[in-house]
């Protein structure tokens, strides 16, 4: 018996990295998972294919309709949604003294992506995720939204956004859905693959003394999506970064 048998995710942006790992691990505890992709078409239809009860559906999160499109392919293939996770995000890296180098459009999208992208699907998500009975949102951020750090300014500001949205979110959804967030540090994927610095200044300094990987966000998002009694709660997944 796993702890997810029943239950159906949307876990999105999940071709590969973070997403693909939550969505593995997910469906190892018997959940039923719709994988999700804006591009990597291909490599998002085989991750699904690897799993044992799984479904690709390609969509952008920053459309309304692709979000709703999501949540409507969940409903057709198995009558319910108990699980969204807010994993697809973009970003843009720009040295934080650059303000020059963030245009409109960087911001645009970034926002339109991180923080839009994320209303929209649990806006779509929410009928299905109160039917549920045990309703569960996680919302992947970053620590880049809890103290001045990451790529760009414009992924900061999305991240914190997205911290506090999830605060709002747990007040006014429960009882019937629970929303509560990891905030990740340096973790090893390929948008990270050549951030070399950083990972060696994170290796130094952090008190676990390497970088995340992939498994550990699932970990955690695991941990919290069986969790009933946790809402409204940013988890910090970062080796304890933020504390040096």
């Amino acid at each position: 018996m796993g702890a997810l048998d029943g239950r159906v995710a949307i876990v999105t942006g999940s071709s590969s990295g973070i997403g693909e790992a939550v969505a593995r691990s997910f469906a190892a505890e018997g959940a039923g998972v719709v994988v999700n992709s804006s591009a990597s078409v291909d490599t998002g239809k085989q991750v699904a294919a690897s799993l044992a009860d799984a479904l690709y559906v390609q969509g952008d999160v920053s459309s309304d309709s692709d979000c709703h499109r999501l949540v409507d392919a969940a409903v057709e293939r198995w009558g319910r949604v108990d699980i969204l996770v807010n994993n697809a995000g973009t970003t843009k890296v720009i040295p934080h003294g650059d303000l020059d180098a963030v245009t409109d459009d960087v911001w645009r999208r970034i926002l339109d992506v991180n923080v839009l992208g994320t209303w929209h699907m649990t806006r779509a998500a929410v009928p299905h995720l109160k039917a549920s009975g045990h309703g569960s949102v996680v919302n992947i951020t970053s620590i880049a939204g809890l103290r001045p750090t990451g790529s760009s300014i414009p992924y900061a500001v999305s991240k914190a956004g997205l911290n506090h949205m999830t605060l709002l979110l747990a007040n006014v959804l429960g009882p019937e859905i629970r929303v509560n967030a990891v905030a990740p540090g340096l973790v090893d994927t390929p948008w990270t693959a050549d951030w070399d610095e950083i990972r060696q200044r994170v290796t130094q300094t952090a008190p676990l003394r390497r970088s995340g990987q992939p498994a550990d966000i699932a970990e955690a998002c695991l941990g919290l999506v069986t969790s009933g009694y946790v809402t409204g709660q940013v988890l910090a997944v970062d080796g304890g970064t933020t504390l040096r």
